[in-house]
Formats: structure tokens, sequence, C-alpha cells
């Protein structure tokens, strides 16, 4: 099994995985909130419609962990949305 850094910490993954998918994958189904009412986001539609799953990647913001195939050692960083 292969390893990501995500918020510091290694996270391993499986190849042909996306971030979201490895993220729930280790039990993560919320990575992030939005500005107004800190409400829990992560994936949703799963297919790249939505931007529910929004994650940093490699200094990268607002990419959507859905699409983005989980590399070895990326950083992804998660936390507040640019949305309501």
């Amino acid at each position: 099994m292969t390893e990501m850094i995500v918020d510091g910490q290694p996270l391993p993954f499986v190849e042909g995985q996306t971030v979201a998918a490895a993220l729930v994958a280790t039990g993560r189904l919320a990575w992030r909130t939005t500005r107004v009412g800190h409400r829990p986001r992560g994936v949703f539609c799963g297919i790249g419609v939505c931007f529910d799953c929004l994650v940093t990647v490699d200094g990268a913001p607002g990419q959507r962990a859905c699409l983005v195939p989980a590399r070895p050692g990326m950083t992804v960083t998660t936390g507040e949305g640019d949305d309501d």
C-alpha cells in the first residue's frame, strides 16, 4: 500500500483510488466545513459535479477530492470551504 500526506499525517491508499476514496476508506466521511454554519462536508456526488469535497493538493486550493487521483507523497490539506 502507498501513502500520501493528509493534514501532516500519512494516509494509505490503493493504486487507482482518488483522494476522496482514500479518505472514506480510512473512515473520514467529512474533511471540511462550510464558512457559515460550519456544516460538515465530504463526498456528496462523487463525480465532480458538486464542490463539497474540496481540498488543497500540493498547495493548489479548491481541488475536488473525488476527481484527484491519489499519488505517492502528495500533500493534501483539508479545512474550511469557500461556500456557505
